[in-house]
């Protein structure tokens, strides 16, 4: 298909992200969770009434007990819930296992009821890593469209499924392994599925989202964990941008053109992923020094003189942001530690440190006007979504098990998963 043809079909088939916020749409009454960070891609809902506190006992409508463990993330389609998960190898809290044993699972969840409906099991493509950290083989969430459901194992590939669960289509991004796994998630986007194969070839690939065929692919993406943004500048024009060792890059998402460049003076892997406001996207990142930037969309070249905006030592190394009301709101991953920066200028507004937060993986959530830190013990610590720091309430799930993954949301209930359990909360 030509270029011409690739762009007819995007204008007729609706193929843009419609919302003017420059990222995504955040969850609306009428919308599904359906990808990473939910259907905007921004950890971003509308949705009010969710529940405040909660407990073991307090709000809990149902646990259900996951055949395996994981650091992906849930997401809901129509009556379902969508988790991965792995098994048989390098499962915190249980023998090493072997390698032939290593399976990924994807799991179908009644939401009404919790009760697992379907299990698909996956191989693992050997050899993988002999030693990986504890957040796992299953690290990066499933995404849909409503007809497919499309997961990332890694070096055993990207593999769609309908919801039957008959395999459409498996697809090759690489062999390569990390000790750290691979983390970055699906992105469906019309007619393509865009993979974040750092880890496995250093590239960025557009998929068929029918047949799994390579449509384009891009290099030099490395030491990037963070999964890619659709953004649109302030000329209409579409963008997909990542973030790489060094540098933020921008490409045209139906050819994979590289359109710009921008050092993020960042000297680590980038994992968390973006947040974008009218065009503008704000990345965090690194471990010292310069730790958070944000660039204008819509250049063309090396754009680090013209279109970066500021850059700050303030950022994280894991945890991902959310944009409110002018405002970039995160949890640093181990420093226990809140913040909130003026979007516009990176001026620090507070930073507070929030007693016995301990760790986190998780990205933050953004919902009823209230902003939702997850820690991996299973405590979550809600704040307004203000210049104000306050804790709203302080909730204990600990099951003994890793929290890794970000919460999700299903109409008024949150759902959080562990390695050993999905939760679903709701206000009694």
């Amino acid at each position: 298909m030509s270029l011409i043809q690739l762009r007819l079909c995007a204008m007729f088939a609706g193929f843009c992200i419609t919302a003017a916020a420059g990222g995504g749409e955040p969850l609306a009454a009428d919308k599904d969770w359906d990808n990473f960070r939910g259907p905007g891609r921004q950890g971003v809902s509308t949705i009010t009434d969710l529940p405040l506190e909660w407990s073991p006992q307090k709000n809990l409508a149902w646990k259900t007990a996951l055949p395996g463990a994981g650091a992906s993330s849930p997401i809901v389609s129509g009556n379902r819930v969508l988790l991965t998960c792995y098994s048989g190898y390098l499962v915190p809290g249980q023998e090493q296992g072997r390698q032939a044993d290593l399976q990924r699972h994807l799991i179908f969840i009644d939401k009404a009821t919790g009760r697992i409906t379907r299990q698909i099991d996956v191989a693992a493509k050997l050899p993988e890593e002999e030693r990986i950290r504890e957040h796992g083989f299953a690290a990066s969430s499933p995404a849909t469209d409503g007809e497919l459901i499309c997961c990332f194992f890694g070096k055993s590939g990207v593999i769609a499924w309908d919801f039957s669960g008959r395999q459409i289509w498996q697809t090759d991004v690489g062999s390569g392994t990390h000790g750290w796994g691979s983390a970055a998630s699906p992105v469906f986007h019309g007619d393509l599925v865009f993979i974040n194969a750092s880890v496995e070839s250093q590239s960025l690939v557009a998929l068929d989202r029918k047949t799994g065929r390579e449509v384009w692919r891009a290099g030099e993406i490395r030491e990037a964990w963070n999964t890619p943004l659709v953004v649109r500048n302030s000329a209409g024009n579409e963008e997909l941008v990542i973030g790489t060792l060094g540098t933020i890059r921008s490409y045209d998402p139906l050819t994979g053109e590289l359109l710009w460049t921008c050092a993020t003076d960042i000297q680590w892997y980038m994992v968390p992923s973006p947040v974008a406001h009218d065009g503008v996207i704000y990345y965090l990142g690194g471990r010292s020094g310069t730790a958070s930037l944000a660039v204008r969309c819509g250049g063309r070249g090396d754009v680090t003189q013209t279109h970066r905006l500021w850059t700050s030592q303030r950022g994280s190394n894991v945890s991902s942001p959310v944009f409110h009301d002018g405002c970039l709101y995160w949890i640093h991953d181990s420093r226990q530690t809140a913040y909130c920066m003026d979007a516009a200028t990176g001026e620090l507004i507070y930073e507070e440190r929030v007693n016995r937060a301990g760790q986190v993986y998780s990205s933050a959530l953004l919902a009823d006007d209230r902003i939702y830190y997850l820690t991996r013990t299973g405590r979550t610590v809600v704040v307004p979504a203000t210049k104000e720091f306050r804790i709203l309430a302080d909730n204990d799930l600990n099951d003994g098990t890793l929290f890794n993954g970000s919460p999700a949301v299903d109409g008024r209930r949150l759902l959080i998963r562990s390695d050993k359990w999905l939760y679903c909360l709701q206000t009694e």
